[in-house]
């Protein structure tokens, strides 16, 4: 099945470039406080996408059940899909952080914990983390509908979703140093226009699909 794979392979793209705030706190840690730290962070950041996955699969999975209705799901999910490609494109704001490396002390069990707590929470209370997991949920959701086996399908994308972010996000730690001067402007800005476009042209799948029921 190597289409839930190349899906999953892409969702992950799309979410390891996304410029957000977590993006510059993974290189921020890894700078400030250490590789280690940093690895701490991206495990709770990790943790946080599996708990809101599985709660966004929850409720689009309850929707499908109480409603019956795959196109109103289809439809409410490329319309956050549409929403969300047309900030990115559009109206994201760049900000570039001024991150320098300071003293790095050494850490101890507790310090580690407070690091993963930190990537937990930041990515659990960013609303738009959320709204893209939901739409994305509905989304594959849709295209599993499809298939024999739509448990298998939706694991096969969302665990190589899910593996390809952490490991994106493991190789910002390792290589921050070589990253941050690279974050600049001009950069980012094509990042996001990159980003803005693959959502839009999932969007107008799903919305083609959504009217063809």
């Amino acid at each position: 099945m190597t289409e839930p794979i190349l899906k999953g392979l892409l969702l992950g793209l799309i979410l390891s470039i996304s410029v957000g705030p977590v993006v510059f706190a993974i290189i921020k840690q890894s700078l400030t406080n250490g590789h280690k730290a940093g690895y701490f962070f991206v495990a709770g950041v990790s943790a946080s996408d599996m708990v809101l996955l599985f709660i966004c699969n929850f409720f689009t999975s309850l929707f499908a059940i109480v409603l019956n209705h795959k196109a109103t799901i289809a439809l409410l999910g490329a319309g956050f899909l549409l929403l969300m490609g047309l900030y990115t494109l559009i109206f994201k704001k760049i900000k570039i952080e001024n991150i320098t490396a300071d003293n790095q002390k050494p850490m101890k069990w507790h310090n580690m914990l407070g690091f993963f707590a930190s990537g937990f929470l930041m990515n659990t209370l960013n609303p738009s983390v959320f709204l893209f997991w939901f739409a994305w949920t509905a989304a594959i959701g849709n295209s599993a509908g499809e298939t024999s086996n739509p448990t298998t399908y939706k694991l096969l994308v969302f665990g190589t979703c899910l593996g390809f972010v952490m490991l994106s996000d493991l190789a910002k730690v390792a290589l921050a140093g070589t990253l941050r001067p690279r974050l600049t402007e001009k950069n980012l800005v094509w990042i996001n226009r990159i980003s803005g476009i693959i959502i839009l042209i999932f969007s107008a799948a799903l919305f083609y699909g959504a009217l063809t029921y």
